[in-house]
């Protein structure tokens, strides 16, 4: 049996995974870190991306995050994400149309335009559609 280290995945709406896993993959502020039992106890910015999760049994489960904080303990991994997604909630036509939206708006740039909204919403959406990618080669076998 592999060591494992206990793991919670929360949004500001609810709790979306608790349970042991033998890794954690997360995209940080400064690149993806990966978090194993007995990694050194740090605290970090998460950027909008996936959170890949192998549990214990070897099972990968992969969630979205807007961003948040990860803070990793001797003995825990928190993911505290501002929204955070199952994989399979994902919707990729929605995830298309606001990357496009959000495209429209960096371009159109009206009266009330807000750069730092409209390139926030570009990065989530970006970041959604490389998280349905990486779940698509992951159940598709690399295609």
């Amino acid at each position: 049996m592999a060591i494992t280290v206990h793991c919670d995945i929360v949004s500001a709406e609810e709790s979306i995974f608790s349970g042991l896993v033998e890794l954690v993959v997360a995209a940080g502020k400064m690149g993806d870190l990966g978090i194993a039992p007995g990694h050194a106890p740090l605290l970090t910015e998460l950027k909008p991306g996936p959170v890949r999760v192998i549990k214990q049994n070897g099972e990968e489960e992969v969630f979205f995050v807007t961003g948040g904080f990860m803070e990793v303990q001797p003995n825990l991994i928190n993911v505290l994400a501002d929204t955070a997604l199952r994989g399979e909630e994902l919707d990729l036509q929605a995830a298309e149309e606001a990357r496009n939206q959000a495209q429209t708006e960096l371009e159109s740039r009206g009266d009330d335009f807000e750069y730092s909204v409209a390139a926030t919403k570009l990065a989530e959406a970006t970041a959604m559609l490389r998280t349905i990618s990486e779940l698509r080669k992951k159940v598709g076998g690399g295609r």
